[in-house]
């Protein structure tokens, strides 16, 4: 492969965001120019942390009850009005989309992404008494579980798209996860006169710009399904540094020309959805909103941030793939997962995530043992399948100069080839002695 980024290409590039950061400071920092990527990865969470403490120190007036506070306050580019516990927040700002300028949608942010889905599911039971909701294999495990276990109007079904479009007399809703498998996401956009009602579209392992997100909205939009996009914006739209835990849920109607019911429906389970919001206390932390969002620079640096992850991916998979037993088709391309021809138990495959990434840091390599991805280190945790229900290892790719990059896969395939068989053999022999 040609494509390779030298070290220092990715020192540059990695400059240009630790500038952006320190020049959203009203005292910027005096900032080296990063010797490693230690320094780069150091260098922007400390960046990150002065700029919430900044927001702390200036931003002190904008109390819980909002008491001593006239207009709207800001942060960065986003300006906030509300009363009470935020319970009516209103935000004006930049999108994290860029779906176009034409589009026509309406935001409600949340505390993280999963109260934005789950306000708005609980939310659905205003608007839609009972609904059938199918998922593809592969989607979110606790999305799944919070629909069985707490939306109880709605049925769960797991299966292809193709197979939900003439078998149920109820409502129909589809849930199309960014974590489902590449094949499991082109079925469903296969999918030939569909019959849902509202079709919930879970953004958050694709960035803002990714041509993927369009592609669905295009077809939402020739079939005039409303959409509600629901997304965790702590993952790829903070230059990978957490900036804090937000999500939102984005609504966008059908297209104009279909006036239907169905829209009427869309504008109900949008007011719901901010009522749900208020009642449940999950409406969004001003500090939250990252200050650099809306800058010049941060969308092109955040699409080469993710296609230099989206790089590594590739190259890691098409190794894995021929080397290890790894699921390696994600859609997403942000992480992998390493399984064992013994398998493993959550218990067991904690224990190799945390194993692994020890072992490998101890030789140099910037890998951490940390539940998330899209970092700017490679990160290690278990992971559960949620259809097949089997644990493994999921391996989140990094953006790293491609080198390192490389370098790192195969050194984390030759631990796995050597030691992930001891984990599956461990559980077997914990169950011997039950």
């Amino acid at each position: 492969m040609t494509d390779m980024e030298t070290i220092e290409a990715y020192l540059n590039r990695k400059h240009a965001e630790l500038r952006l950061l320190n020049d959203c400071l009203r005292r910027p920092l005096t900032l080296p120019y990063p010797r490693s990527v230690t320094e780069v990865i150091n260098h922007k969470f400390q960046l990150t942390a002065a700029l919430r403490s900044e927001h702390e120190l200036y931003e002190w007036s904008a109390t819980e009850t909002a008491w001593s506070q006239e207009g709207r306050c800001s942060g960065g580019p986003f300006e906030f009005k509300y009363d009470y516990q935020r319970a009516d927040l209103d935000v004006r700002g930049p999108s994290f989309y860029a779906i176009g300028d034409k589009a026509e949608y309406e935001t409600i942010y949340t505390a993280s992404g999963m109260a934005a889905i789950s306000t708005l599911l609980f939310a659905s039971a205003n608007v839609i008494r009972e609904a059938d909701i199918f998922v593809l294999p592969g989607s979110y495990g606790e999305t799944l579980e919070l629909i069985a276990g707490h939306t109880r109007h709605l049925r769960l079904f797991t299966l292809p798209v193709k197979e939900a479009t003439a078998r149920y007399s109820r409502p129909q809703i589809l849930l199309l996860d960014s974590c489902i498998t590449a094949s499991a996401f082109e079925g469903a956009l296969r999918c030939i006169e569909p019959k849902f009602e509202l079709l919930i579209f879970d953004t958050t392992c694709f960035a803002g710009s990714s041509g993927r997100i369009r592609r669905v909205l295009r077809w939402a939009r020739n079939y005039s399904i409303p959409v509600v996009m629901v997304r965790s914006h702590t993952k790829l739209d903070s230059l990978g540094a957490e900036y804090g835990r937000l999500g939102s849920a984005v609504f966008v109607p059908p297209d104009k020309n279909d006036r239907s019911s169905s829209l009427s429906k869309f504008e109900k389970l949008k007011a719901e959805t901010r009522d749900a919001v208020r009642l449940f206390g999950n409406a969004a932390l001003p500090a939250h909103f990252p200050p650099y969002v809306g800058r010049p620079s941060y969308r092109a640096l955040t699409n080469r941030r993710v296609a230099a992850i989206l790089r590594n991916g590739r190259r890691s998979a098409l190794h894995f793939a021929s080397a290890l037993r790894a699921e390696v088709n994600f859609a997403h391309g942000l992480y992998l997962t390493l399984d064992s021809a013994q398998p493993l138990d959550e218990r067991t495959a904690r224990a190799a995530a945390s194993q692994i990434s020890n072992d490998l840091r101890r030789e140099g390599f910037p890998i951490r043992h940390a539940g998330s991805f899209g970092f700017d280190f490679a990160a290690t945790e278990w992971f559960q399948h949620s259809t097949t229900k089997r644990y493994s290892v999921r391996f989140a790719v990094a953006d790293l100069p491609t080198g390192l990059w490389d370098d790192l896969s195969r050194a984390v395939a030759s631990w796995w080839a050597t030691h992930g068989v001891m984990y599956g053999s461990a559980r077997g022999q914990m169950e011997s002695l039950r």
